[in-house]
């Protein structure tokens, strides 16, 4: 007697890339180097884009055209299959079916996904907003959930929370966007008094942003209005830093089956053709880093010791990069973590992992599976 038994289907994927946010082009690029990555004979995948307006489209599965191609950053626009209507998750944790919806057009079943991997940079995507809609659609999801996903993109509110369990920070100052706009003349004040007891030069850089978009390293008073108005550009809030000199080491933190574990840190050298590793650096130029960074056994500890405790701190989940500035005087400054760092070929999060042991692929399928096993929800 014969039975017929039918084969589990294997776990669905929505790769979730691009978004509204200045990071657009590196989400692209992130994407498409996990799109390479991810075992399809373990998991389905569905690649969803959404452009700079704001549409979610469905997007060829082409991770050999989200690459950065002669200096020219890639879209989803260019990836989309179609250019009108969208796709829609469902915000119902009893149905996880994906719908295509176009006009005219009968929507199309895009069938039932287990988790999202949000590949999304900056705003509208990194700091909880997308958290918060799989949350309510009850889709467990990679990485940090709302609250940490929402402190990891404001670093006004992460130093604070530093500051609060005691880890090492460099003096800061913020302008709110209320500030500015009622009073312009005094946020600037604030700024050049802050100035006047750190010193010069100063980072100006959006308070919500990453990649190293809209910072700018201003040496004298004649640079801050500019720096100033392109810190706007990108965020009505914005953050500045007083110069901490000091090695710039970054270290992972991966979540393991017992818990979060840290890589072997990398070091950032000095980047010769820029002012600092600016976006130019990381993205175009390639600047690399030294893997893992020579700081001896006992400094390699503490950087470990320092990014699981701001993991910890921040409630991350997943993953975190943590940078920090390592002193003159063997001391480590945190700078910021990144809940959804770059996983371009070049970018340093997964190059840490490989030389602590976790190749690339089993990198993602890590992180997919611990998403997982993770409900939604409070947790």
């Amino acid at each position: 007697m014969s039975e017929n038994t039918q084969s589990p289907r294997k776990p669905r994927v929505a790769v979730v890339f691009g978004g509204r946010s200045s990071e657009h082009a590196i989400s692209v690029v992130t994407a498409g180097a996990v799109l390479s990555a991810i075992d399809r004979d373990k998991y389905d995948v569905l690649p969803i884009g959404i452009t700079t307006d704001g549409r979610w489209a469905l997007t060829a599965d082409a991770p050999e055209r989200m690459a950065i191609a002669d200096r020219a950053l890639p879209n989803v626009a260019d990836l989309a299959e179609s250019g009108e209507g969208g796709v829609v998750l469902p915000v119902d944790p009893a149905h996880r079916e994906v719908v295509l919806a176009e006009p005219g057009a009968v929507p199309k079943a895009l069938g039932e996904v287990d988790v999202v991997f949000p590949m999304l940079h900056g705003p509208y995507g990194e700091d909880g907003t997308l958290q918060g809609l799989l949350e309510l659609s009850g889709i467990p999801y990679v990485g940090a959930g709302v609250l940490a996903s929402a402190v990891g993109q404001d670093k006004e509110y992460m130093k604070r929370i530093f500051v609060s369990y005691g880890l090492p920070v460099g003096p800061y100052e913020v302008v709110r966007p209320r500030e500015w706009d009622q009073n312009p003349a005094a946020a600037r004040k604030k700024i050049v008094e802050f100035a006047a007891d750190h010193g010069w030069p100063l980072f100006v850089k959006p308070a919500r942003g990453g990649s190293s978009v809209g910072i700018t390293k201003v040496d004298d008073l004649s640079g801050l209005d500019e720096a100033i108005e392109e810190a706007r550009r990108h965020d009505p809030k914005i953050l500045v830093e007083a110069l901490v000199r000091g090695r710039e080491i970054e270290c992972g933190v991966l979540e393991f089956e017992d818990g979060p574990r840290a890589s072997v840190p990398a070091e950032i050298p000095a980047v010769t053709d820029h002012d600092f590793y600016d976006f130019e650096a990381k993205y175009i130029d390639s600047a690399s880093g030294i893997v893992p960074a020579p700081i001896g056994e006992e400094a390699t500890a503490e950087v470990q010791r320092l990014a699981v405790a701001a993991y910890e701190a921040v409630s991350c989940e997943g993953l975190v990069r943590a940078d920090f500035f390592l002193t003159e005087d063997g001391d480590f400054v945190i700078n910021e973590i990144n809940t959804m760092p770059g996983f371009t070929p070049i970018s340093m999060y997964p190059r840490m992992w490989q030389e602590s042991g976790v190749s690339y692929p089993e990198l993602v399928d890590r992180l997919i599976q611990a998403a997982l096993t993770r409900s939604t929800g409070l947790r």
